[in-house]
């Protein structure tokens, strides 16, 4: 049998530089946090467990009819660290790996993310993480062994800061499409420039991204 993750999606942010809650932004006629967590199901991953804070009643009806899991962070003032613990706390266990994702990176789709987590898959020992504009970050897959350091972030500390590690071992996918997060709401435009003109007979292809490669020494 094949070892899938679990997703463990992030939405729980206050959006204050959005002005509004930037999850609900309209992406090819769908919100922010539909698109990502339907991206995020359409990889078959061992389940997918989406965490909510500011508006979670109202971004919950957003994900009407698909199968993911929500959790609530009250705490999600606290920062992103919290919210990265309420959804690791929500795995069974069973759960090998949690494939980490950032809801606002809105122009991932279902093709990036199943590289990330057949790259884990082929070595399911290892952290998996994608490079993007020369930094590691989301989405990255850890091990169940790495989620005690996950636990132990603080604040807005998130994934990132554990693959800064010069010793760490990790596999690395290069996906250009991790590298804009919708903060803004000139983001927003930009990445439904970006999808208006990727929707050709070709959209329907996994984003184009370079085969893993491993650094930290292995």
């Amino acid at each position: 049998m094949i070892a899938r993750p679990w997703v463990v999606l992030l939405a729980a942010g206050g959006s204050r530089r959005f002005g509004r809650p930037k999850q609900l932004a309209r992406i090819a006629g769908e919100s922010i946090l539909r698109r990502a967590v339907r991206s995020a199901v359409a990889i078959a991953p061992g389940g997918c467990v989406v965490v909510l804070g500011a508006q979670a009643e109202r971004l919950r009806q957003e994900l009407s009819g698909l199968p993911a899991q929500v959790v609530v962070n009250r705490a999600w003032r606290r920062g992103l660290s919290s919210s990265l613990v309420a959804g690791l706390d929500a795995l069974p266990q069973t759960a090998r790996a949690a494939l980490l994702v950032l809801a606002d990176q809105a122009s991932l789709g279902p093709g990036d993310l199943a590289l990330v987590a057949a790259a884990w898959q082929a070595r399911p020992r290892s952290v998996v993480a994608s490079l993007a504009g020369g930094v590691l970050g989301p989405p990255a897959v850890f091990p169940r062994r790495h989620f005690g350091e996950l636990r132990r972030l603080r604040g807005d500390q998130g994934a990132r800061d554990l693959l800064r590690h010069p010793g760490r071992p990790v596999v690395v996918i290069e996906l250009p499409a991790a590298a804009l997060d919708v903060d803004t709401p000139a983001d927003a435009a930009r990445v439904r420039q970006r999808t208006s003109r990727a929707r050709t007979p070709r959209s329907a292809q996994p984003s184009p991204a370079r085969p893993p490669r491993s650094s930290g020494g292995t």
